[in-house]
């Protein structure tokens, strides 16, 4: 990034004008890393913890005890879930919420999530500029008023490879306006899908001058596109970032289907992920996670979410379980989601209760999800169509039944699907190995959203 490491580094640390966030009442539990599940399993006859490398040696699901520990959602009212557990994001410093806010489909009048995030410990909220045409930083900047210094800030833009550094000068000054704050305290590099969009130097002088500036106190990059991987090598190899935001969940864990490879027609592709999150931790660097719901089809499991006990909560169980992530982001847009998935918090293992919500949940949408990073498209079709990005705004609109954001994000992409409209299909019938109907979805994709 041009500045010495120890110099980037010591900066984040020791800021002069930016104090370390103190989030209500909840200082005493920094940095402990405490099982949620611990008391739950106590007061539940037969209740099982497994931590994750327990698990992974266990062979298969029948090696494992049933337990029915479990930490239930509840509602507001009855159970008031908190942060339970804040963890260091990596050499910047900061002790953040294990789970924290994500902005991407925050709305206008949406202030109250914000104000019970806060409420109940959260102190690590995601944005982006991009993110509902602005309207997100705008609500973050009105609920925080008089509470920035509880917080930290994140905010992304897209630096392309010939990005001018004016254009990245304006893009953070529109969002600290709209913040309403005179700095964040990690920006980064949206989207980054290619590795010529880390090398731009307009990107590593603007970095420079705005840390200096005292308007950014640390940087590095997002992302979940078919080449996440070596983005993220490259930017950890050359020092690059000092935080990354990568799409992490069981479905992409080769780990998880090694387990049940007699129970399913697939197996994850990305055996380099849990690689590179180990890399960017033995580098100090910070690791959040997101699209952790594997498509988030919450309504899929609640038939089976007995006693409590949440697919959410286990998927989260199964991300924060992994000692190299130190955060995951989600988007809260109900009070209600909010409490769910605030009782995941402190989770540093999975129950047998867990693994097996998250096996059904694979078992139902494992066909139809498309693996972020995966890869196995790119390539496949002779126009350029970039079938996994395609496909992630496709589940933005049918998984997360949120249209406009799903047709903001398509309309972002550089190459859309208007090609498969008079396509035959021939060339990516058979690109994806986990059974995807590549030609049945991207040209409804288009018509859809385009």
């Amino acid at each position: 990034m041009g500045a010495a490491p120890q110099a980037v580094r010591a900066s984040i640390a020791r800021p002069e004008r930016c104090p370390t966030p103190r989030p209500g009442h909840h200082g005493d539990l920094r940095g402990i890393r405490v099982m949620l599940d611990r008391t739950a399993s106590s007061a539940s006859p037969g209740g099982i913890q497994m931590d994750r490398r327990r698990f992974l040696k266990a062979g298969t699901l029948g090696a494992l005890v049933p337990g029915t520990a479990r930490a239930a959602a509840g509602s507001a009212a009855e159970r008031g879930n908190r942060v339970r557990s804040y963890r260091r994001l990596g050499r910047t410093g900061f002790e953040v919420s294990d789970v924290s806010f994500g902005s991407s489909r925050l709305r206008h009048g949406e202030e109250h999530l914000v104000h019970m995030a806060l409420d109940r410990g959260i102190n690590y909220f995601d944005g982006a500029d991009s993110y509902t045409g602005g309207a997100s930083e705008t609500v973050l900047g009105n609920a925080l008023k008089g509470r920035r210094d509880q917080v930290y800030l994140v905010s992304k833009t897209k630096s392309w490879a010939g990005t001018r550094r004016a254009e990245l000068d304006a893009a953070l000054e529109a969002s600290l306006r709209r913040l309403q704050t005179d700095y964040v305290d990690v920006y980064l590099n949206h989207a980054v899908n290619d590795v010529d969009r880390l090398t731009n130097p307009e990107w590593g002088e603007f970095v420079e001058r705005a840390r200096a500036a005292g308007k950014i106190r640390a940087t590095g990059l997002s992302g979940h596109a078919g080449h996440l991987i070596p983005c993220l090598d490259h930017a950890i190899d050359h020092d690059l970032a000092d935080v990354v935001l990568v799409a992490y969940n069981f479905g992409q864990d080769p780990a998880f289907y090694e387990q049940f490879t007699r129970g399913f027609d697939y197996v994850a592709k990305q055996p380099d992920l849990p690689r590179v999150l180990d890399k960017a931790k033995r580098n100090d660097v910070g690791v959040v996670t997101m699209k952790t719901l594997m498509g988030a089809r919450l309504n899929d499991m609640r038939p089976y979410e007995d006693g409590g006990a949440t697919f959410a909560q286990a998927a989260f169980r199964w991300v924060l379980s992994n000692p190299n992530v130190d955060a995951l982001v989600i988007s809260m847009t109900e009070r209600a989601l909010i409490d769910e998935y605030l009782g995941a918090s402190g989770a540093t293992a999975v129950t047998a209760r867990d693994v097996d919500l998250l096996r059904h949940y694979a078992r139902l949408n494992g066909t139809s999800y498309c693996r972020h990073a995966c890869n196995d498209c790119a390539g496949a079709c002779p126009y350029g169509v970039p079938i996994a990005e395609v496909l992630r705004t496709r589940m933005y609109a049918t998984d997360y039944e949120d249209a406009a954001f799903a047709r903001s994000e398509y309309r972002a992409l550089e190459v859309d699907a208007a090609a498969c409209l008079g396509c035959s299909g021939e060339p990516c019938r058979d690109a994806c190995s986990h059974g995807l109907p590549v030609t049945e979805l991207c040209a409804p994709t288009h018509r859809l959203l385009a």
